[in-house]
């Protein structure tokens, strides 16, 4: 078909408007593309920074740097939400404080205790005897008034409080089903356990307590999902169900089984975490200074993260250990049930015996307490990264550690070694010496072994 230039230059001309404007829309489409990832960029880095807010998903995620521990593990309080605990009755230990020579006998080789405080990133050390504090170390900035985080040692403190709870009769029976008190469970597999399996770290959960980013964990999201996310330890904690172990019959640690203790004390108590520690512990103990517990928002909607993560000073914490040493009584007034010390710091089955679990190397599990191999009175409050309250009831020592290590496993039981010569150096036991059974003694004229003849009795022929 003919076309005249005329028409050829037209169409042209329509052609080249039409790519002009196709040219235009386009760049429009880019620019409102890049406008909305400029924008979500912008809501993004403002969720992850929160300029706003004293806490952020960036501060929490800064908490998994190893070469900060020991520093970052002193204000935790200063990082993530808490909820103040008041010292509202201070009643100082008494002091006299010395130096500690202190050498150990490990591999083979003998070390001293300095090289310890070194080698594990020690950042607190106190010392009492007999209710008296004799020594006391810090290091890395850390000092009498420094809030070290718990980690897993508020386990213990949580489980102590249920104690509380059965001996105030709030609590009928470890038995009962965890629903019976924390409604948050009911209907979850949580919901059936019974207090005492998860005392004893035998509930039959699925849960992977693994602290390592390098391999599949179950702990690390629960910890960093409630921060960073904002949802409730308590809905995370549900979420977990049974594995094929019989709950009772054997021992696996998993912070959640704490995480629904704690909702158990909140509710048999009737406030939050925070308050119940204040109220059952902090003042009647005297306890020196203002304490926190981490919770997953701030103010009134936060509830506590009960399985670790609470910050109180290293003094606090070895007041903790004298009032198990001295049986739950403090101040001629039992605040723990008659016999729960006992049990809560014993092996409670043989899957809990010292070695019994390969797992757990060398240590056995009572009732949220640990149990060192060759036991003889001492156990421990444990937390991850080198955290313990380690008592020893026959010495009468009690020995707080605070500590930043992100290589504690590798210590073992160079630990135990530690607080044991410690103990042994500061409280040292009386040899006594054997009793001396009570023998009768042979005639001294007769041979050992011999019987004397009887002697004739004398007669009055016989006689002059």
């Amino acid at each position: 078909m003919f076309t005249s230039p005329k028409h050829k230059a037209a169409e042209t001309d329509s052609l080249a408007a039409l790519g002009t404007l196709g040219e235009a829309r386009m760049k429009r489409i880019l620019i409102g593309l890049l406008a909305v990832i400029i924008v979500a960029g912008l809501v993004a880095a403002g969720w992850y920074y929160r300029p706003w807010s004293d806490f952020s998903p960036a501060s929490v995620r800064a908490l998994d740097d190893p070469e900060q521990y020991v520093t970052t593990f002193q204000r935790m309080d200063e990082i993530l939400p808490s909820a103040t605990i008041a010292a509202a009755a201070p009643q100082a230990l008494p002091r006299n404080l010395q130096p500690l020579d202190v050498s150990y006998e490990w591999e083979g080789e003998t070390r001293t205790l300095d090289q310890y405080l070194e080698n594990g990133r020690v950042t607190g050390l106190t010392v009492l005897r007999n209710g008296e504090m004799i020594h006391q170390r810090f290091f890395h900035g850390a000092d009498e008034a420094t809030r070290f985080t718990s980690w897993s040692v508020g386990k213990s403190f949580v489980a102590t409080l249920i104690a509380m709870g059965v001996g105030e009769g709030l609590i009928e029976s470890l038995d009962d089903p965890a629903e019976r008190y924390a409604p948050e469970y009911a209907g979850t597999y949580y919901g059936s356990v019974s207090l005492r399996h998860l005392l004893m770290m035998s509930a039959g959960v699925d849960f992977n307590e693994e602290y390592s980013p390098d391999r599949p964990s179950d702990v690390r999201p629960f910890f960093f999902n409630a921060f960073i996310l904002g949802r409730s330890p308590d809905q995370l904690a549900s979420a977990f169900g049974a594995s094929d172990s019989v709950p009772g019959e054997h021992f696996h640690y998993a912070s959640t089984n704490t995480q629904v203790l704690s909702a158990v004390v909140r509710n048999v108590f009737g406030g939050s975490l925070a308050e119940v520690v204040e109220e059952r512990l902090w003042t009647p103990l005297g306890m020196g200074a203002d304490a926190t517990w981490l919770q997953h928002v701030p103010g009134d909607r936060g509830v506590a993260v009960g399985y670790c993560c609470l910050q109180a000073t290293s003094e606090d914490y070895a007041r903790m250990g004298q009032f198990y040493l001295q049986d739950g009584v403090w101040n001629g007034q039992r605040l723990l049930p008659e016999g729960w010390v006992m049990e809560a710091t014993r092996p409670v089955s043989p899957a809990h015996e010292t070695g019994a679990t390969p797992a757990y190397g060398p240590r056995g599990y009572g009732l949220h307490f640990w149990i060192p191999e060759g036991h003889d009175g001492e156990y421990f409050f444990a937390g991850v990264y080198g955290q313990y309250i380690w008592v020893d009831e026959r010495r009468g020592v009690v020995i707080a550690q605070n500590a930043g290590n992100p290589a504690w496993g590798r210590l073992g039981s160079e630990v135990f070694a530690v607080m044991r010569a410690i103990a042994e150096t500061v409280s040292p036991l009386q040899v006594e010496p054997e009793p001396v059974e009570d023998v009768e003694e042979p005639a001294l004229d007769a041979p050992l072994g011999v019987e004397e003849e009887p002697l004739e009795e004398a007669t009055e022929e016989g006689s002059e």
